[in-house]
């Protein structure tokens, strides 16, 4: 946390929200019930409620109300204790069964202001992914926890694991990488301290959701072995680890059919194969059948269609859905219930701790930060010797980016960057069109690190302006923005608006010119041998100012790592080609869809159906370009620091744990951390890539300090997936071991052998 103190508008912010709070809408006294008694399991109190419920009763515990709930203002009945309808399902007073008050979370509390509450703006999930800090996304859990009970909510609609098989997805900012053992594992920890708060939380887009054009059209085709070792593996490992209550289905269909009722995804794997005792809600709009979708493993249709309202009850009352499954259902939620403890300990109205939260998103952005070139040691800047410092681009003035869609947190004081009117009068373009900027601006943080030097702004409009200001400064830092958001996929993975011209022109003034990213996933940079310097920050949240300011005069040394590669050019993807839904024609036409109206149907991007063939299998990200022998810009888990690190001394000691030690000295004059990484090439048997990532460590350094680090790797971290068998099996044969600073930096490796 910096030094410096909190701005008059956080701080304005802090008391604003430290009003008198009224009682929960819908909170009464608790009442004792027989299933009120804590010492009984979770599904043994979920089938004594069960047998006091009519069916009307347990049908309203399975879908959330219409579109048409947003036009028609009720002024009495259950809709008037939402916090907001469109994630909001009526309980069962009588019987003491709560609403279920659900909100978007993956980066911050993003329905806070339905209510005109503040939310801590936290940076993106693919900043959280590049700390690879386990510890740090329990921290993140806790706090989002502690915000979402403060406003009245029980359920969390977080975290978003979906693999990054698709770079320009324009949801990756949401996500943690493409690998699923990374991904897993740090969702599983901030979905863990979550529910430790009482909370039921949520994993999605389940599954192979792995774009957003066309979402509701597109038919994933891959295997199951690829799908299993993949994306399946990031939700297995997340629900291990957490004890996540609910899964969210996609809206894609998989390998034919939609994920909302495809009983292989729903019912074999996650429900048998993984044992997953929640319930399975569906995304908003992505229910196309009644009995289908029932059948085959959702349990919750959320708003967008109505086929578990009266079609469901119709259904049931036919036969064509047996009363068994129908109570099965409701089991699965009642159980999850119990088990989350929101039935026991319900929210408490509270003011949230925004100085807690300007802590843990601080923290995030800045261990989430990529130093990804550092010429000369351009950086960290020195304060004392700067006499002009030249900030262009990005409104660096104003604030810093943040990702459009349903996670958007608002901008405590409002987005300091007008959108055009066109833009902004549409609901659906502002959802996502509208670039949205948090209110914190590192021209500001610049100016106080270095108050002794001018620190002047341009706004990069104009390259040849730019450039005129950074010949006449000591240092030029140009701030780059991408713009991503839910309902939309990039065009390309280049800067838009002429910015790759701009950091040209400005390269091209000053030698001593530092790019700042802020971006939502990969891009592509040009002009990367001209530049001294480049931090990639992400969307680095409300303290995204104090963060790249510590980082880039060395308050902070950075140390995250990324969670995704980058590519030096379009050609070098699985998929060059981005493919999205076709015009209609004779040979394609509009499909009939159960819902989707009006603007989710617009932010799905209807069109007639087609396919994305994942052919690429098991070979995602990193193990893509290994495989096929293809030079990167950045590899998957690369990051620099002030100082440097030396690895020695491996030793493994297989078993069913392996143990994976080693020596890591900072041979560099600053202390520093590092991300050291564990990686497993199987028996060319197994058919896997060169190498998977199965662990890794961070280690605190001082300058010279060396220290012995161990990193334990559990068998099923080196299994594959048979079809044949539908298991999991351990190849028998040789393994090579491999440790190092990226996947492409692995200077220590060992042979060892395994017994099946």
């Amino acid at each position: 946390m910096s030094k410096r103190s909190f701005s008059a508008l956080a701080f304005a912010t802090f008391l604003a929200c430290h009003g008198a709070l009224a009682q929960f809408p819908g909170m009464t006294p608790a009442k004792h019930f027989p299933w009120s008694d804590k010492s009984l399991s979770p599904d043994a109190r979920a089938d004594m409620v069960i047998k006091e419920m009519t069916l009307d009763e347990k049908i309203q515990l399975l879908h959330g109300p219409g579109w048409q709930a947003l036009f028609a203002p009720q002024e009495s009945g259950p809709l008037t204790r939402a916090i907001a309808i469109l994630g909001f399902i009526p309980g069962v007073p009588h019987l003491g069964i709560p609403d279920l008050q659900m909100t978007d979370s993956n980066q911050g509390v993003s329905m806070a202001g339905a209510k005109g509450r503040y939310a801590t703006a936290l940076p993106s999930g693919e900043a959280m992914a590049s700390a690879w800090d386990p510890a740090l996304s329990y921290e993140i859990g806790t706090m989002l926890g502690h915000e979402m009970r403060a406003m009245g909510f029980n359920m969390s609609l977080g975290s978003g694991i979906n693999m990054i098989r698709e770079p320009r997805n324009g949801r990756t900012f949401e996500y943690k990488g493409e690998d699923p053992v990374l991904a897993g594992t740090l969702a599983g920890q901030e979905l863990k301290a979550e529910k430790a708060l009482h909370l039921i939380t949520d994993v999605k887009h389940y599954a192979v959701n792995d774009q957003d054009s066309g979402r509701i059209v597109v038919n994933s085709i891959i295997s199951r072995r690829a799908m299993r070792e993949s994306d399946l593996l990031a939700f297995q490992i997340a629900l291990q680890d957490s004890g996540a209550g609910a899964v969210m289905c996609s809206y894609n269909k998989i390998n034919g059919t939609y994920g909302c009722e495809n009983s292989y995804t729903l019912t074999d794997v996650l429900k048998k194969d993984l044992g997953f005792k929640g319930f399975v809600v569906s995304d908003w709009g992505a229910t196309q059948s009644t009995t289908m979708a029932a059948m085959a493993g959702l349990d919750i249709e959320m708003p967008g269609n109505d086929s578990f309202g009266a079609p469901l009850k119709k259904a049931v009352e036919s036969g064509e859905v047996p009363m068994d499954r129908l109570n099965d259902m409701v089991h699965r939620v009642l159980r999850t219930e119990f088990d989350s403890g929101i039935v026991d300990y319900p929210p408490q109205p509270e003011s949230p701790n925004v100085m807690h939260g300007f802590e843990v998103a601080q923290k995030t952005a800045e261990e989430g930060a990529v130093l990804l070139k550092n010429d000369r040691e351009q950086l960290p800047l020195n304060a004392s010797s700067l006499r002009s410092i030249a900030v262009i681009g990005g409104h660096a003035d104003v604030g810093v980016m943040s990702g459009g869609g349903s996670s958007q947190v608002s901008p405590a004081g409002g987005n300091p960057v007008p959108p055009p009117p066109e833009l902004a009068k549409n609901p659906m373009t502002a959802f996502m069109l509208v670039e949205v900027y948090q209110r914190s601006a590192p021209l500001k943080g610049i100016q106080q690190e270095a108050p002794q030097a001018t620190v002047k702004f341009d706004s990069g409009a104009d390259p040849a302006s730019a450039a005129a200001l950074a010949k006449s400064s000591d240092v030029a830092i140009v701030f780059a923005t991408q713009h991503a958001s839910e309902g939309m996929d990039l065009k390309n993975l280049s800067l838009p608006d002429n910015q790759d011209a701009l950091i040209e022109a400005v390269a091209a003034a000053n030698p001593h010119t530092i790019v700042v990213l802020e971006t939502g996933g990969a891009v592509l940079m040009p002009w990367i041998d001209k530049v001294a310097a480049v931090v990639e920050s992400w969307y680095p949240g409300i303290r995204g100012s104090e963060a790249i300011a510590n980082v880039l005069f060395g308050d902070v040394n950075p140390s995250g790592k990324l969670p995704l590669t980058f590519p030096k050019s379009e050609a070098d993807l699985p998929h060059p080609i981005h493919v999205g839904p076709p015009k209609p024609d004779a040979d394609h036409p509009m499909p009939k869809l159960a819902g989707a109206p009006g603007l989710i149907g617009m932010a799905m991007g209807i069109g007639p159906f087609f396919d994305v063939n994942y052919d690429e299998g098991l070979k995602v990200g990193y193990k893509w370009y290994d495989a096929e022998k293809k030079p990167v810009l950045f590899p998957f888990g690369f990051g620099l620091s002030y100082t440097t690190f030396a690895y020695s001394a491996l030793k493994i000691t297989p078993g069913d744990t392996t143990t994976v030690s080693f020596t890591l000295k900072n041979t560099g004059k600053r202390a520093g951390s590092e991300i050291a990484e564990v990686y497993a090439s199987l028996p060319e048997s197994a058919g896997e890539p060169p190498n998977r990532l199965v662990g890794w460590t961070r280690i605190d350094l001082a300058p010279g300090e060396s220290k012995q680090a161990t990193v334990s790797v559990s068998r099923d971290r080196l299994t594959v997936f048979d079809e044949g068998s539908d298991s999991w099996k351990v190849p028998a044969g040789q393994y090579t071991i491999r440790v190092g600073a990226s996947s492409r930096n692995l200077p220590l490796q060992q042979a060892v052998s395994f017994e099946r």
